[in-house]
């Protein structure tokens, strides 16, 4: 029989506040950090069955620590590109009344494959990273980013006309 590994909710009640307090301090930002946070714990919960809980808050924080100068890099790697905001503000409907937003978007999604505007809306409006968007379309990160830079072009041309 397989060992049952680490239990994992025992650890989110003990240490998921000292989780989110290293995520805060290094992010910045409080929407990120929760996100990071949770994540930690998803990483363990794929990793339960390998891990052991023989210094559990170390292994924490060093996760914790890792996943935070991830997205702090990849912030950097990959800053806010021209289009972004109005992509995330037409995903979300905002500022459009509700006869605007479903000819716009006709317009802009009618250029591209629907599989563009599955990667979009996992993107912008679910808030998936690049990868996690690549793992689930079956696609690499550079895939990915190719469509949405393309996406965001088409929008582009679309404003300036």
């Amino acid at each position: 029989m397989e060992p049952a590994g680490i239990d994992v909710e025992k650890l989110y009640e003990r240490y998921g506040p000292m989780v989110l307090r290293r995520c805060r301090q290094l992010l910045r930002d409080e929407d990120e950090a929760m996100d990071t946070a949770q994540d930690v714990f998803v990483q363990l919960l794929r990793r339960r069955q390998r891990l052991t809980d023989q210094y559990p808050s170390s292994l924490l924080y060093r996760i914790a620590t890792n996943l935070c100068l991830n997205r702090i890099r990849d912030r950097r790697r990959y800053p806010d590109l021209p289009g972004d905001a109005l992509l995330d503000r037409i995903a979300r409907r905002d500022d459009l009344d509700d006869f605007d937003a479903p000819i716009l978007l006709d317009r802009l999604f009618g250029r591209h494959p629907e599989s563009t505007r599955v990667m979009a809306v996992l993107h912008y409006l679910d808030g998936m990273t690049l990868e996690q968007v690549a793992c689930e379309c079956g696609m690499s990160v550079s895939g990915v980013r190719k469509r949405l830079r393309g996406l965001r072009a088409t929008l582009q041309a679309m404003e300036e006309s």
